[in-house]
């Protein structure tokens, strides 16, 4: 490996340096995903929904006291929020926590991109040197010539290896965002509905009971 990276030429020093970010984005959000499936709580969630349509908002505040849920979060978000905006509430919540779930996906997106234009950068200038051995050899030897065209080519398959190592972590991590935007709004409309049903409810036997 060592022989290799040195056959490469100095534009694989840029490559190891985007290998080493993605390894680190990669390790960096599996952890951080991992955390976060440890931290859901279903049974809390129906809990406060529960607790929410009898209009125990007190009962809601101690039930969710030191949980790590981003969705709870969101939802204690709108509850402390409700005679305000519950709705814009939870959507400032939702904003905060996607934003830490899109974290350093920026990072992997660019060097899906700038890994293999390196590659092929290297190769470029590999192939230009290779042309002026040529030059300067001639044509009685064509072995210098093939030698310095195939280690230009390192370059180009390692900047396609980083990108493709890249692309998957990249599209998983992107799926579990949006799975949890899907579930964010899920239970964020089903609290303003709960909420809206209690409102009316206490509107309806207010009037009866003038």
């Amino acid at each position: 490996m060592y022989d290799i990276f040195i056959n490469g030429g100095p534009v694989m020093y840029p490559l190891l340096a985007c290998s080493c970010m993605v390894l680190f984005v990669v390790i960096e959000r599996a952890i951080f995903w991992i955390t976060v499936k440890m931290n859901r709580d279903r049974n809390l969630l129906d809990e406060v929904l529960e607790l929410c349509r009898q209009g125990k908002w007190d009962e809601v505040k101690n039930k969710v006291a030191g949980t790590r849920d981003f969705v709870v979060k969101i939802l204690i978000t709108g509850i402390v929020h409700r005679d305000f905006s519950m709705s814009k509430a939870m959507e400032a919540a939702a904003t905060d926590q996607l934003k830490r779930m899109n974290r350093f996906m920026g990072v992997l997106d660019t060097m899906i991109t700038v890994a293999p234009l390196l590659g092929i950068f290297g190769t470029v200038i590999g192939i230009i040197d290779s042309f002026e051995m040529l030059g300067a050899a001639g044509i009685a030897n064509p072995k210098v010539v093939t030698a310095g065209i195939a280690q230009a080519l390192i370059t180009t398959a390692t900047g396609l290896g980083i990108a493709i190592f890249s692309v998957f972590p990249f599209n998983y991590f992107n799926s579990r965002v949006q799975k949890a935007a899907h579930t964010i709004e899920q239970y964020a409309t089903s609290l303003e509905i709960v909420y809206e049903k209690l409102i009316q409810g206490n509107h309806d036997q207010a009037g009866r009971n003038e």
